[in-house]
């Protein structure tokens, strides 16, 4: 295992006094499109007329220009690299096999069988003694039923609230079952794109920061009632993001704290370039935006920003 690497990062913007951020990155060494997750994913794009080593050598560099980013403004990063064998093209995505909520380390069941190998014993250990135990529900894929860590769930960790969205990733009673245990109430929707397909995870249609929450309404039309009723409750500014946004990944987007309390909202350029001024505005009042180009990530793994940073506090 290579030695965990701390980054940290300087910016003015103060928006409050905040516990500062933990994230955990996986950085790649056989990145590339994954047949296996492509039928649920839509975001996914073939690289099958570019060479897998083109490809791995493009996400490696967008991979260590946004830590880079993270590092320049003291957010606090703890990488490790991936390994060559077994072959895992989506370890870059550690956030859905692994979540640290509260004092608990829980590990997913995963629909591919190949992103099941992503699954690393050694970051289990490395954070193993600071935990007060581990729910550990991969036992559930023998079983059909999947729950694909942050990825299918987004928490709102100050209000003990979880939202997810129902897809072949998600299993409603998996799902439950998780909330009741974390002590969380559960909120589930179901989310299709514009040609009425299944959204394979929430994380990329809502993000949830200390006051904010940006979300796809369109998305989820017969459940938008219950669920902007329920982000309002809890003191959230709605920002809405349209499906043309969505498919950019402005929705797969995340706050974090540096060790200074300064809140940073992050997500990747395509994200940022979606955005129209009145967003950027009401998004700007909760902390700097960092973002940074990830285009190789998001068009050949079918994920972004948010989905390449485990929070392991926050």
């Amino acid at each position: 295992m290579q030695p965990a690497t701390k980054l940290r990062i300087i910016n003015t913007f103060v928006i409050m006094q905040q516990k500062p951020s933990n994230i955990l990155m996986i950085r790649p060494v056989s990145f590339g499109f994954n047949k296996q997750t492509a039928e649920s994913n839509s975001f996914q794009q073939t690289a099958e007329e570019l060479a897998a080593e083109f490809v791995q050598q493009k996400a490696r560099k967008e991979f260590d220009a946004f830590a880079a980013l993270l590092q320049t403004n003291h957010i606090d990063v703890l990488i490790f690299d991936d390994t060559l064998f077994p072959e895992t093209p989506d370890a870059i995505f550690p956030n859905n096999w692994i979540s640290f909520q509260d004092s608990n380390i829980v590990l997913y069941p995963m629909l591919a069988e190949n992103r099941r190998l992503e699954r690393r014993m050694d970051i289990v250990d490395h954070f193993k003694k600071a935990a007060t135990g581990i729910i550990d529900l991969r036992a559930y894929e023998q079983k059909g039923q999947f729950l694909e860590g942050t990825g299918s769930i987004v928490f709102d960790y100050e209000n003990k609230i979880a939202y997810a969205n129902s897809s072949p990733r998600t299993d409603k009673k998996l799902f439950d079952q998780l909330c009741k245990q974390l002590g969380y109430r559960s909120i589930l929707f179901k989310a299709v794109d514009a040609n009425g397909a299944d959204i394979y995870h929430t994380n990329v249609l809502m993000c949830i920061g200390k006051h904010f929450a940006v979300i796809c309404k369109e998305c989820i039309a017969a459940d938008s009632e219950t669920v902007i009723a329920s982000l309002k409750t809890t003191g959230h500014e709605i920002i809405e993001i349209s499906y043309v946004q969505m498919n950019s990944f402005a929705g797969n987007i995340y706050q974090l704290f540096n060790a200074d309390g300064e809140s940073f909202i992050v997500m990747s350029e395509q994200a940022y370039q979606s955005l129209n001024k009145a967003q950027v505005n009401q998004l700007e009042k909760y902390g700097t935006l960092l973002h940074s180009p990830l285009d190789t990530i998001e068009k050949h793994g079918g994920g972004s920003a948010r989905c390449m940073m485990l929070v392991v506090s926050n």
